[in-house]
């Protein structure tokens, strides 16, 4: 049926929100003794979690490498080319951002990046203009969740979009131009 979770396994009753001080219990046994095997740190450091609780609360908030605050403009752009070429998979792209956590880069693109490029008229699955429709202007479909190939919201495929597709860098200006006139074939037209 699955796994039974750590926390029934051993006498581990604390969930919810980290205190400071169990935040100093980890930062101080780590800064002695290093990183090592994550499922015994939670005893030897005198703390009621499991090793997947500590790893990831030293991994995504403690860590001093970890950078705070606000993304750059550069930061910005290099998410938007980044995801031009790999699509959804946010631990790939969090290794050309230092100090950056792929939790924290994914949950960017949803609140910020993503809903920027709708404003600027570009679908941020294909990072293409959209179509326009002739008689009706262009709307871009419901921004709730991140589409894929396959669907699912989460998904670590790719964009679609092949490395030859992808510029170099990211051009966000667009312009508006009205729609081409179809070329008729001399064979396609009917009396």
């Amino acid at each position: 049926m699955g796994r039974t979770p750590c926390s029934d396994k051993e006498q581990i009753n604390k969930k919810g929100p980290w205190s400071k001080e169990e935040d100093e219990l980890l930062i101080n046994y780590i800064n002695l003794h290093g990183q090592g095997n994550w499922k015994s740190i939670p005893k030897a450091a005198g703390l009621l979690r499991c090793g997947k609780s500590c790893r990831l609360r030293w991994t995504n908030y403690l860590r001093p490498d970890l950078k705070k605050g606000n993304f750059t403009e550069e930061e910005s752009n290099l998410i938007i080319h980044l995801h031009s070429l790999l699509g959804n998979k946010w631990s790939q792209i969090a290794t050309s951002l230092p100090g950056r956590t792929d939790n924290e880069i994914k949950n960017y693109w949803k609140s910020h990046l993503k809903r920027y490029l709708y404003a600027l008229g570009i679908d941020p699955v294909t990072h293409k203009p959209f179509k326009e429709d002739t008689n009706t202007t262009s709307t871009p479909p419901n921004t709730d969740d991140d589409y894929s190939a396959d669907g699912g919201a989460d998904s670590n495929s790719s964009s679609g979009v092949t490395i030859e597709e992808a510029s170099p860098q990211v051009n966000l200006e667009l312009s508006i131009a009205p729609p081409s006139q179809p070329h008729e074939d001399a064979a396609s037209v009917k009396p």
